[in-house]
């Protein structure tokens, strides 16, 4: 079996091996036209060939940006499109492609790879933790009333600015433009290249699905929020995603949707687990959260590189031993944070935490606390202060949260 890079000419097949891999047909032509693969990089794509030149395995990369703590944007592979055909399964062919990916993205110098796992089980072996958490709220529209905020000059208190209705096809550029400074300041989002717009490539809002898209705009009119949102069926109302600058502007479109006639409940499709509406309500149980499931998975390919590419918020050294079995890896690492920056050095020094290289994956956006997988006995710490410690170090300033999909 040979491990090859592809190239344009290899769109359609790759898309049709592709496909063959989950055993589905593209909902969309082949060469990429309207489908969600027409933002494939296909010269960061691979192709497992067996002896005979047929394809039988793919993985593709994307280039992205990754937002970090400190607001400190770091270029990432985000890896998409892997599986194997179903009569090439549990012969190494994944490994195989996978191992040869993680090589290809050290040699361009990346420092982190990110992915969205189809199945929990898979991508762990290959040094993936997951990073970040979202869910669905449900809001029943009867129950949906706002109570007075106890504190003023909040986020309950109504925005000023305006809020407009505008068609999926009529602000594509806006659009872009609103969760481009939205996920410069979000731990944990991705960057949506120019290219990913222009195509349609993705989920609803990217993609031109018919929505309806309300804008939120300040005191001068600039846009600082949308929701894009359809009505279907028993009059639900679905919001694919909810953006704001800030938490007032996100209430302010909370409101509005909430508020919106001949509607008998509201999906927030999208939301982080610590998102405030629920507690906004006047009935906090009104806020039906279900969906709970991981989104974005984290895998360092540079363990010094990668801890002090982020920011920190709290002082301290932590010795990190690290072990990375899919790679054969192995190291112990010092971590000294002084003023929201961190120096990563090799150490002999006993160490704090003892962990998986997906485990620090987990807790490198501050979204898994190292203390609950010392808890699930996946983290030793090697003395009581340790777990804390490492909980004050690697919290990030808000949650992180990633909503692009691909």
């Amino acid at each position: 079996m040979e491990i090859r890079p592809t190239t344009e000419q290899d769109r359609e097949l790759f898309v049709d091996t592709m496909h063959a891999a989950f055993g589905r047909f593209p909902d969309a032509p082949a060469d990429g036209g309207g489908g969600w693969w027409s933002a494939f990089e296909m010269d960061r794509n691979l192709f497992a060939v067996a002896a005979d030149g047929r394809p039988v395995g793919t993985a593709g990369a994307y280039s992205f940006e990754l937002t970090l703590p400190g607001e400190v944007l770091l270029p990432v592979s985000g890896v998409t499109a892997v599986g194997v055909l179903p009569s090439h399964r549990r012969q190494g062919v994944l490994s195989a492609m996978m191992r040869h990916q993680l090589a290809d993205l050290r040699a361009r110098g990346e420092v982190l790879s990110v992915l969205l796992a189809s199945e929990a089980l898979i991508y762990r072996r290959f040094g993936y933790g997951p990073a970040t958490y979202t869910q669905r709220l449900t809001v029943p529209r009867h129950r949906a009333a706002f109570a007075l905020p106890r504190a003023r000059g909040t986020a309950g208190t109504p925005a000023t600015g305006s809020v407009e209705v505008l068609r999926r096809a009529e602000c594509n550029e806006l659009l872009e433009q609103v969760y481009d400074r939205y996920r410069r300041a979000q731990p944990g989002a991705l960057s949506r290249p120019h290219r990913w717009w222009a195509a349609g490539a993705g989920q609803p809002p990217i993609a031109p699905a018919p929505r309806y898209v309300a804008v939120h705009r300040d005191a001068d009119g600039v846009p600082d929020g949308y929701a894009s949102y359809s009505i279907g069926e028993s009059e639900t109302l679905t919001v694919d995603e909810a953006i704001a600058a800030d938490d007032t502007v996100l209430t302010a479109l909370a409101r509005f949707v909430l508020g919106h006639d001949l509607v008998s409940q509201v999906v927030f499709k999208h939301v982080p687990p610590e998102h405030p509406l629920r507690w906004q309500l006047e009935d906090f149980r009104a806020g039906q959260a279900g969906g709970d499931t991981d989104w974005l998975w984290v895998r360092l390919l540079d363990v010094p590189q990668a801890l002090t590419a982020r920011g920190w918020c709290t002082d301290g050294e932590l010795v990190l031993d690290v072990d990375d079995p899919f790679l054969g890896e192995h190291g112990r690492h010092l971590l000294t944070v002084r003023d929201g920056k961190a120096d990563c050095v090799p150490t002999d020094r006993e160490p704090d935490l003892s962990l998986d290289i997906s485990d620090l994956g987990s807790v490198y956006l501050g979204g898994t606390a190292p203390s609950t997988l010392v808890r699930a006995g996946h983290v030793k710490a090697h003395h009581p202060g340790a777990a804390a410690l490492a909980d004050a170090l690697f919290r990030a300033e808000r949650p992180p949260h990633c909503l692009h999909w691909f």
